[in-house]
């Protein structure tokens, strides 16, 4: 294993082949090696890897101390700089300008190889300096192989291919350790020691800084610290809760993941002091930039600062589908299952993450790149194993049943001028009173419980017109289907929950307009026979194979079906006024917009990996409802149970005509008609809507 922390021996040798590549990238520029079609890219890339060690000499020197604010915002700048929307259309990291520019084939391996070498400012800013090295000679040999005579795409393909495989063990155990290593603390230093009135912090990492980071961190500054401990509190005692629900033992754990956007050091730091009050160390890692170690479910997982282009990360989502083939799966798996078995003890002790969300960023639509790489078939159905048998490898190493985790979420500056005030509302929905949803809930649930199934109708132009079937309890004296959600983990209060027993569960889904991951989808559509989506479509694109193609890879994530894994209602009519207020709808996660209405996730149930651990709702009755049809295959083989991927698709009150409950001998009880609540005992939710 080679450790990023190098010895003084391995350091050695690492600056020797660092000084051997950059004297020969330095020669680049002025070459006329190589055919004129690719000379520009060569010495394009060659100038920009220059610059990027030149800035890591200089971080050494103290730039970073030294430079005026001014002069701090052009260092952070100037490494993204080509990728920015108003340059995007003439970047190599464009794959429809690397194609146009180079060639088909071409153009989408070397716009892959910019986004190998752009991501090296991490490496730069972390003085990780096998990380620099191994992408310099990649690009070393690919330029020798360019002048020699222009190499067959296979034969470029086989070299980037053997680039990442050579590799992948150094890079997923390094990868692994980042998640629950505490001593891996670049991020946590920063949060620790910095000067946290000052923004000037914010460049110490080498992410992406805009006014959304910079703003966001002097509010803070200004709050009073009794504030700011308020705010971590909520969010770390919403996570001792969690184990405490989940009859999860705390006292085993030694770490927790704290994931947050850059400008929240200063409820970071609150929240780091509280971790440890409960004899957690924090373990804080960077979202992956590098091909080896990203999400390619298209998520970014870590903390981050401002994405500098999200057409860039949304063309380049898919680039595995260079690589991705039955040897490539392999020997991911096995380097992973080879990483946590040497970091088993860190492995054992790590309790899950606990997730600080941003929203109010401008909703991004994408583009279509038709050049972008991306899965076929065979690749589609790799990458759900993959997922699949990752996600057992880490259950195997973190158990489910072991772990829990929190989120909670704020606005950012990007909101609108409205930004201090919605945030302080904000605040006050994740402190909600969650005793008096609780009693509130419970009239719900006593109602549900009485049925064998529930009706979800829309109105106006939403089409939804859907039957959910509930479990049959055996003992409803002791028993129950639905969670009382009341903010421990999903912060903040409001919603009643249960997995649904998928046959009998028939019928459409739609929302007029929805944010997904970010991603907006127009009529979405999903119909469901027996709890499996068999027909999908939205109206984004002009073309309905687009569209499918839209849903299947970012909702189904190339699974051909999902099965209903939740049903929940959401009570939270306080944060849906606040969002019909500032008009902030289609801004809000889905953490909170899920408390705003009836919401159905496709994909794993909300106990995957814990399914059998006992959960209780605060009125002692035991939830029964952990596992559906498709779960419970967990048993026999848990790559036919779990698909790595749960997704909440929420109908908003002013498109909900009625939610009713069935009974077994066909009398109904109504929760809610015309997106108002009329259930005895809930009548106090309509209140926000008088206000």
């Amino acid at each position: 294993m080679t450790d990023y922390r190098n010895t003084a021996e391995e350091r050695e040798l690492l600056e020797e082949r660092w000084q051997l590549s950059m004297e020969r990238i330095r020669q680049i520029p002025g070459e006329k090696s190589v055919p004129i079609m690719y000379r520009e890219y060569f010495q394009e890339m060659a100038k920009y890897i220059v610059k990027t060690q030149e800035l890591g000499v200089r971080l050494k020197a103290g730039v970073l101390e030294q430079a005026t604010e001014e002069e701090l915002q052009i260092l952070n700048q100037a490494p993204y700089r080509d990728i920015l929307p108003k340059r995007y259309d003439q970047s190599f990291g464009n794959p429809t300008y690397a194609v146009q520019m180079l060639g088909e084939g071409y153009g989408q391996m070397l716009s892959f190889l910019y986004a190998e070498i752009q991501g090296m400012i991490v490496s730069v800013y972390e003085d990780r300096l096998w990380d620099s090295v191994i992408v310099m000679e990649l690009f070393l040999e690919v330029y020798r192989m360019f002048e020699e005579e222009i190499p067959s795409k296979s034969v470029l393909r086989e070299t980037l291919y053997w680039y990442v495989n050579d590799y992948m063990d150094d890079t997923t155990e390094y990868r692994i350790r980042e998640q629950i290593d505490p001593s891996l603390s670049f991020a946590a230093d920063i949060v620790r020691t910095a000067d946290l009135t000052n923004t000037r912090y914010l460049y110490r990492y080498g992410e992406y800084v805009t006014e959304n980071e910079r703003k966001t961190a002097e509010f803070l500054a200004s709050l009073p610290q009794e504030e700011i401990d308020a705010m971590a509190r909520t969010y770390t005692e919403g996570y001792r809760i969690g184990f405490v629900l989940g009859n999860k033992d705390l006292s085993k754990k030694k770490t927790v993941n704290i994931r947050y956007h850059l400008g929240f050091e200063r409820m970071v730091r609150a929240a780091i002091l509280q971790f440890e009050e409960l004899g957690l160390q924090p373990v804080i890692y960077r979202t992956p930039a590098h091909m080896a170690s990203r999400n390619h479910m298209g998520t970014r997982s870590g903390y981050s600062g401002a994405i500098p282009n999200k057409q860039f990360d949304y063309d380049h989502r898919e680039d595995m589908a260079l690589f991705l083939d039955e040897d490539m799966l392999q020997r991911r798996l096995r380097a992973m299952q080879v990483a946590y078995d040497r970091q088993k003890d860190l492995a054992a002790v790590h309790a899950g993450p606990a997730v600080i969300e941003i929203f109010g960023e401008k909703p991004f639509v994408p583009q279509t790149n038709k050049y972008a790489l991306s899965y076929n078939e065979k690749q589609r159905k790799l990458q759900v194993r993959y997922s699949s048998e990752a996600g057992q490898i880490t259950n195997r190493y973190i158990p489910g049943e072991e772990r829990s985790f929190t989120i909670i979420a704020y606005p950012v500056p990007e909101i609108g001028a409205q930004f201090e005030e919605i945030f302080r509302e904000t605040v006050k929905i994740n402190t909600l009173d969650y005793k008096k949803y609780q009693k509130i809930q419970q009239c719900l649930i006593d109602a549900l419980d009485q049925g064998t199934r529930v009706h979800v109708k829309g109105l106006g132009e939403n089409r939804t017109d859907l039957w959910v079937q509930l479990h049959s309890l055996e003992q409803p004296e002791k028993q129950t289907n639905f969670e009382n959600c009341v903010a421990d983990v999903n912060i903040p209060v409001g919603e009643v929950f249960t997995s649904p027993v998928l046959e009998g569960t028939n019928g459409v889904l739609h929302v007029t307009s929805v944010y997904l991951n970010e991603l907006n989808y127009q009529n979405l559509c999903l119909t469901f026979q027996d709890g499996k989506i068999t027909e999908y479509n939205c109206t984004n694109f002009a073309g309905e194979e687009e569209n499918k193609t839209y849903i299947e890879t970012n909702i189904l994530h190339h699974h051909k079906t999902l099965p209903l894994g939740e049903f929940a209602i959401g009570t939270n009519t306080t944060a849906y006024v606040m969002a019909e207020k500032y008009q902030i709808a289609d801004k809000l996660p889905i953490l909170i917009a899920e408390k705003m209405g009836p919401h159905f996730a496709v994909g794993d149930t909300c106990y995957s990996w814990a399914e059998d651990t006992a959960v209780f709702n605060p009125d002692g009755k035991e939830i029964i409802a952990r596992d559906n049809e498709i779960s419970i295959l967990r048993k026999e083989d848990p790559g036919k149970a779990y698909f790595s991927c749960h997704t909440d698709i929420t109908i908003p009150y002013d498109e909900l005509d009625y939610i009713r409950v069935q009974r077994e001998d066909g009398t109904e009880i109504s929760l809610i008609e015309k997106g108002r609540f009329v259930l005895p005992g809930t009548e106090e939710l309509n209140e926000a809507f008088e206000e």
